[in-house]
């Protein structure tokens, strides 16, 4: 009972802690697909997009950041378990440190689209959205201890089949990482 008490806890913890841009989409929420289709048409229009930083480049006075877009649930967490749908662009006036925000990082951005962006990805040109970011959410990533998991674990409990060596068998898997 504890461990729910504890898991309700942190998922109420975590989704007060959502900033109001990334949890709630703008009035006119404007798709990727829109805005790949007409960039012109679509400038200064707010939107709220996220996906998984492929690359961070601080110049001097701003910083731009290249996301591999992925379709947002209803809290505004990017859905990396579907189809990703391009790429996109934001900059902003922050300096982000390419120590934190790394390749591989799940963001949702909410801002404004200015405009598209040539970048080179791989040997390819390519014209990409361009967003200038009022709010940036970096999503984290719980770990574990996989001796911990919840499942069969019974600190009482010393025998044959949920205790083996150091960890529960058959439920720990050692050195897997939770989302």
């Amino acid at each position: 009972m504890k461990r729910y008490l504890l898991i309700i806890c942190l998922l109420l913890n975590a989704c007060a802690n959502l900033p109001t841009a990334i949890k709630n989409p703008p009035s006119n929420d404007i798709s990727y697909t829109q805005a790949i289709q007409n960039v012109a048409g679509y400038k200064d229009a707010p939107v709220r997009w996220g996906g998984i930083i492929t690359d961070v480049e601080n110049e001097q006075n701003f910083t731009q950041v290249q996301v591999l877009y992925y379709p947002l649930d209803w809290e505004g967490e990017p859905e990396t378990d579907k189809p990703n749908a391009g790429r996109f662009v934001f900059k902003t006036q922050e300096f982000l440190d390419p120590a934190v925000y790394t390749k591989n990082t799940e963001i949702t951005v909410a801002g404004t689209l200015i405009g598209d962006i040539e970048r080179t990805v791989g040997k390819k040109v390519m014209r990409l959205p361009l967003i200038s970011a009022t709010t940036i959410y970096r999503w984290p990533v719980y770990e574990c201890d996989s001796r911990y998991d919840g499942y069969g674990y019974n600190p009482y409990y010393t025998g044959y089949p949920y205790y083996w060596g150091d960890y529960y068998w058959p439920f720990a898997r050692p050195g897997v990482r939770y989302r």
